[in-house]
């Protein structure tokens, strides 16, 4: 089993003058579940970034190994693997073109058959070849786990996972996230009690909050 990590190291976000989050320390390694949560408004999303290396902190650094082995930021796409509300998708690109272009950009050779298995997983293989702007939102929610499993990453990080899933939908998640917690780092940012009871610990962005 791949032994990954990531250290969280006096972490500090401002938006202009408005402080987001203050002086974070905290370390998330594998086999387990992490909840980051707050209400609306509080950071999450921010701090998932930041995780990620999507956006910058303003103080702080975040450290991501595996094996021991500090892994560079332009190479963590490869084994991060991101669901959120504001994940970008091609509405004029089926889902399977959709997925075969994200693997391209990845540069990794697109795998039809898992690819297969992961629409079948997730109900979306009848409906592959059409076109996703036909797509209802929580069917697009679904293809967005579909493309952050695809590359079988070490990191799973899923900011509002639920979020337009209907009960089966979510079903399917908390099962995914049940199946998947023994060999991944799984991450997920949320308010819903629901998604959080599923996390061994859980990082409350409230008491980050002064300076």
């Amino acid at each position: 089993m791949t032994n990954y990590s990531i250290e969280v190291e006096n972490l500090v976000k401002f938006f202009g003058r408005r402080l987001i989050f203050n002086e974070i320390n905290f370390s998330f390694s594998s086999s387990h579940v992490y909840g980051i949560s707050g209400p609306n408004g509080s950071g999450k999303s921010t701090f998932v970034k930041i995780l990620s290396c999507l956006i910058s902190p303003t103080k702080g650094k975040v450290i991501h190994k595996k094996d021991e082995l500090i892994i560079e930021e332009e190479k963590l796409h490869n084994h991060i693997g991101f669901v959120s509300p504001y994940l970008f998708l091609y509405d004029e690109f089926t889902a399977e073109e959709n997925l075969k272009h994200f693997s391209k950009i990845r540069g990794k050779i697109f795998d039809n058959e898992f690819s297969n298995y992961l629409l079948q997983e997730f109900n979306l293989y009848e409906r592959k070849n059409d076109q996703i702007k036909g797509y209802s939102s929580g069917m697009k929610q679904r293809l967005k786990f579909v493309f952050a499993l695809l590359h079988n990453p070490e990191v799973l990080i899923f900011d509002e996972p639920t979020s337009n899933l209907d009960n089966k939908g979510k079903e399917k998640v908390y099962e995914i996230i049940l199946r998947m917690k023994k060999d991944k780092l799984i991450i997920i940012a949320s308010n819903e009690d629901t998604d959080l009871s599923y996390c061994e610990n859980i990082l409350e962005l409230e008491k980050y909050k002064t300076k």
